[in-house]
């Protein structure tokens, strides 16, 4: 398998954390998006969305955004439960991740780390959505290890990788102790540094 992406992108670390974790070899191939890389011929014929991460299986197969990603690669594993409820509710979080959270929180740290703005730089309506996102993080792990079912999920792997890079993007994760308390957590599971949030 060949994983297509930016090493510094948490959408493209949800990736290469659910084959390492589930210890599936894979050959990393950089994709520069800001070069353009995503948007050449040969990467558009492989992925038409023009977007990383994306994996090429070893029949030529490929399949690009990260949630769906993860998903494919956790099935017949822990990471992804048998009951059709259980999974259903990874899907409700996978969905959410993406419209509710990844633009915000994961924005702002892109204007942050990449565009070099500062934190009063951040546009207040995309700061106003992630702190609501976050603090509905609070609210739904707060009493739980886990934010679905009895053990780590591929739901846990899509909200960690931009939520433990939050600092990144101005955020503080201080007033939300169950989150900071279940990125410990998961990171230890995946075998992560800590990421310093």
């Amino acid at each position: 398998m060949k994983i297509y992406g930016d090493k510094n992108s948490g959408n493209c670390q949800k990736v290469s954390i659910t084959a390492d974790f589930l210890q599936m070899p894979y050959q990393w191939i950089d994709i520069d998006i800001s070069k353009g890389e995503s948007r050449t011929d040969a990467y558009l014929r492989k992925s038409p969305m023009g977007q990383v991460p994306m994996i090429e299986l070893d029949d030529g197969r490929c399949l690009a955004q990260s949630n769906a990603i993860i998903r494919y690669l956790a099935h017949g594993t822990s990471l992804l439960p048998d009951d059709p409820f259980i999974q259903a509710k990874i899907d409700e979080l996978l969905f959410w991740e993406q419209y509710s959270h990844e633009p915000y929180v994961a924005t702002s740290r892109y204007h942050m780390v990449y565009l070099g703005r500062s934190k009063d730089e951040r546009e207040d309506w995309r700061v106003e959505r992630a702190e609501k996102a976050l603090d509905l993080m609070q609210k739904l792990i707060k009493g739980n290890m886990w934010f679905v079912g009895d053990s780590l999920s591929v739901a846990d792997i899509a909200l960690l990788a931009y939520t433990r890079l939050a600092h990144e993007g101005g955020f503080d994760l201080n007033t939300r102790p169950d989150v900071k308390a279940w990125i410990m957590r998961a990171e230890m599971a995946l075998g992560l540094p800590p990421a310093g949030n």
